[in-house]
């Protein structure tokens, strides 16, 4: 009789781990990933060591949209992830000079500058780019000390893992959507 409880313990144990992996296994790798931030790239926003979730789904379903907060491969190394902000979208032209950045597109072949009142740390200095299909422009809300597009060019599409969805920690910065901003096109 022992016997039999200790099988079928043994047989309901490797059933629960079974199950468990065929549910966690498809979100861990198809919907949501954790990411931890590394640096002070994207401060004020996200300080080091921050504990995120990242939306794997939403990208296939729409497209990234201007000042999301996205986690990518870096292009110059596919090993490494990065977590940037989203400041233009394929076939728009950037213009950066000084503390100002400008986008060109159809909608607005005279540009519209983008309003970067969320960021205490501004950029300095002169770049210009135009992006092709399927490529971003991103930049750390840390400016000044941001690896990001004005060094090593635009992300494609098919780098970008996903979306902060949520932060976990600190505890006291527990959010959905972290980083979202919500700030009108203004046309120059």
């Amino acid at each position: 009789m022992e016997e039999k409880k200790e099988e079928s313990f043994f047989k309901e144990t490797f059933r629960f781990v079974i199950i468990t992996l065929a549910i966690v296994l498809p979100i861990r790798f198809f919907i949501a990933e954790p990411f931890i931030v590394s640096g002070a790239s994207m401060e004020p926003t996200f300080e080091d060591l921050n504990y995120l979730i990242v939306d794997r789904i939403s990208y296939n379903l729409e497209d990234p949209k201007r000042n999301d907060v996205i986690i990518f491969r870096y292009p110059k190394n596919p090993e490494k992830y990065f977590i940037k902000r989203i400041i233009a979208l394929p076939e728009e032209t950037v213009l950066i000079s000084d503390n100002n950045i400008t986008i060109k597109n159809n909608k607005n072949p005279n540009g519209f500058q983008i309003d970067q009142s969320y960021i205490t740390f501004k950029s300095v200095g002169q770049f210009q780019t135009t992006l092709k299909k399927d490529e971003y422009f991103v930049l750390g809300d840390n400016r000044s000390h941001s690896s990001d597009s004005r060094i090593w060019g635009a992300v494609p599409k098919e780098n970008i893992i996903g979306r902060a969805f949520l932060r976990l920690y600190p505890p006291k910065d527990i959010s959905l959507f972290p980083g979202k901003i919500n700030l009108e096109e203004k046309v120059e």
